[in-house]
């Protein structure tokens, strides 16, 4: 809206007092108006709320009411997109036959008397009839009708009126950040933290101002918790010498408490789409920590033993112990926006800044709209995460996640030779039953057999029509004469696992059981087998074990044994090897030209190296 100071009746520049020029403009009849905040800078848009304000305007941020929409929208197209991001679906209102669909260009209709029209007995919005209304304008008539001191006819400033066909419910939840952005330190719970552990009864009697309100706890007294502290199991070795990384213990795959577990996940991923990233550390800690003990949980003690676990978690557990639920879960998964975030959020490309971008800024909430509207905005790999959603979704099963893995060693083999390992990492070495994507780590004894090889590698796999598309080509590795990633990395501490030489691509089987048949019939027939997500990884011989066991542990285990080898060793971890933090040497763990074995020989050697007890991968499940 572009906002000068020509006369006492133009809106003016802002000051700290006022924005308008007192004028006998009178807004109050009007119906509900809301203010479509896309184009407007943060200033004007500032300004635009005090203008209405200051003529009497009804302003709302309710969509379930905002009858005017007022904007720098300038065709119907978009006006029913901003309509239909806030959840309001309108048909268009046909236009009168009898009447042009415009004014004529010559026609002041800023003028009551050349328009025919009487603003004090006709109504500019008519509202009258029995229909839901709504009316998308420009900015231009807010000017105009300050400029003139009276309402004035529509006219051309007039982008879109329909007819309401569904309004969204009323707005009376709370923001998402207010629902789900809790304090990051514990409750204060006083003198009431004996009473709530006493064995007697699982209560919450107060809580931190800033925290997210707990659901009332229903008072209980069983013998289901009297005496309980007697029967506690003896805490495992890792508890008891306060081991508190995540690479120093097993993890089952399944432990006595996935239910409380993936009630935690859930708020771990609200804190993810809020961009708390200390929130998100914490409650992975947490969870790590729970799903790395042995027994079933029965009493907040046992919990606060945890590494991780604070007053704050064994309260989370009193609720859900008490209730079967967690309250922020519940809000979490019944608030739309958070479901909108997550669809978004699902998209292979799309982390939770840009989820939040498409659903704040542009006020998307379909995955249409993100095709209709800013599908030129998408970098590659995000156009075909949208393309292949529900298809990246569907899980991989083990015996096709073996297949594309003796597929890609076979193309590796005759590039080079019968040496050649591929690996398959990630989710299928911890033994799950069916994997996101397929992860695979492929090297050869001889250091210039890894040199280049994947690019030859995608060459020949597109060639026989495996690959799809590649989304990503990463040669760091080889560009460095295949070396440990420096102390001092141009990447800096988001350099990661992600070191190596490396390629995303997509993949599908090129062939299926009608091929033949199908094709005959019509050649452009489309092949019905799923699109995958594979990412194919190759790693020098000298540090293939930092590999593998760079890319086979959950989330949690990866970040602490980084956390661990940095703490207790002085060391840099990743993927590509280890180096002295002290001195930037590399540290050699598989000896100077690797381990004579297999890269699980390679791995136990870093396991060695960094002085951890071996942890196989099948317990390496920290999620």
């Amino acid at each position: 809206m572009s906002i000068t100071h020509h006369s006492p009746q133009t809106i003016c520049t802002p000051s700290p007092k006022s924005t308008v020029s007192p004028t006998g403009l009178d807004l109050s009849t009007l119906p509900p108006i809301a203010i479509l905040p896309a184009h407007l800078k943060e200033e004007e848009e500032r300004i635009l709320k005090e203008t209405l304000r200051q003529q009497g305007a009804p302003l709302t941020t309710d969509a379930s009411r905002a009858k005017v929409f007022l904007g720098k929208v300038g065709t119907k197209r978009r006006a029913e997109f901003e309509l239909r991001s806030r959840k309001l679906v309108a048909a268009e209102e046909a236009a009168d036959p009898k009447r042009p669909a415009s004014p004529a260009k010559d026609e002041d209709l800023s003028s009551p008397a050349r328009s025919g029209l009487d603003t004090h007995t006709t109504p500019i919005f008519d509202t009258s009839s029995n229909l839901d209304l709504v009316w998308v304008v420009k900015l231009t008539w807010l000017q105009a009708c300050v400029s003139q001191g009276h309402l004035i006819p529509l006219g051309e400033h007039l982008v879109y009126k329909g007819k309401v066909l569904h309004r969204p419910k009323s707005q009376t939840t709370p923001s998402i950040k207010t629902v789900f952005t809790a304090a990051r330190r514990p409750p204060r719970f006083g003198n009431h933290a004996s009473r709530r552990f006493d064995g007697k009864t699982f209560t919450s009697s107060a809580r931190h101002p800033y925290e997210t309100p707990v659901a009332h706890l229903p008072q209980k007294t069983t013998s289901e918790y009297e005496g309980v502290d007697s029967e506690f199991p003896p805490p495992p070795e890792w508890v008891t010498k306060g081991l508190k990384y995540a690479c120093q213990r097993f993890t089952p795959p399944a432990g006595p408490n996935q239910r409380f577990i993936e009630q935690l996940k859930k708020i771990r991923t609200a804190r993810t789409l809020i961009d708390d990233d200390v929130g998100v550390r914490a409650y992975s800690t947490i969870i790590a920590s729970i799903a790395a003990y042995p027994y079933e949980l029965s009493h907040p003690r046992e919990l606060a033993q945890l590494p991780g676990c604070d007053e704050k978690t064994t309260a989370m557990f009193v609720e859900w112990k008490n209730t079967g639920k967690i309250q922020a879960v519940e809000e979490y998964e019944n608030n739309a926006a958070m479901t909108v975030l997550r669809l978004f959020y699902d998209i292979w490309g799309v982390g939770a800044k840009t989820a939040r971008h498409f659903y704040f800024n542009h006020h998307w909430t379909e995955l249409d709209d993100i095709i209709e509207f800013g599908w030129e905005d998408l970098d590659r790999v995000q156009q075909i995460g949208v393309k292949y959603y529900d298809e990246f979704l569907i899980p991989i099963p083990r015996p096709e996640v073996e297949q594309i893995a003796s597929i890609v060693k076979e193309h590796a083999v005759r590039l080079r030779d019968e040496r050649i390992t591929a690996t398959i990492v990630g989710g299928y070495r911890r033994g799950k039953a069916a994997s996101g994507d397929v992860d695979i780590v492929v090297s050869h004894p001889e250091l210039e057999s890894t040199a280049g090889l994947i690019r030859e590698m995608v060459e020949s796999l597109e060639e026989r029509e495996w690959i799809t598309h590649t989304l990503t080509m990463s040669l760091t590795n080889t560009n460095r004469g295949q070396q440990t990633l420096p102390l001092r990395s141009a990447q800096g501490a988001r350099a990661g696992f992600d070191t190596l030489d490396k390629a995303l691509v997509v993949w599908q089987d090129p062939s299926w059981p009608t091929r033949e048949h199908d094709l005959a019939a019509d050649p452009k027939a489309k092949n019905p087998a799923l699109h995958r997500r594979v990412d194919i990884i190759v790693a020098p011989w000298r540090t293939v074990g930092c590999a593998v066991l760079g890319w086979s542990g959950g989330t949690t285990f990866q970040r602490d044994l980084r956390r661990y080898a940095k703490a207790i060793k002085g060391w840099k971890f990743d993927s590509s090897g280890v180096r002295s933090r002290s001195t930037g040497e590399p540290i050699p763990l598989e000896g100077e030209h690797g381990v004579k074995g297999t890269p699980e020989d390679a791995e136990k050697a870093v396991f060695e190296g960094l002085g951890l007890d071996f942890v196989p991968p099948a317990y390496r499940a920290t999620y």
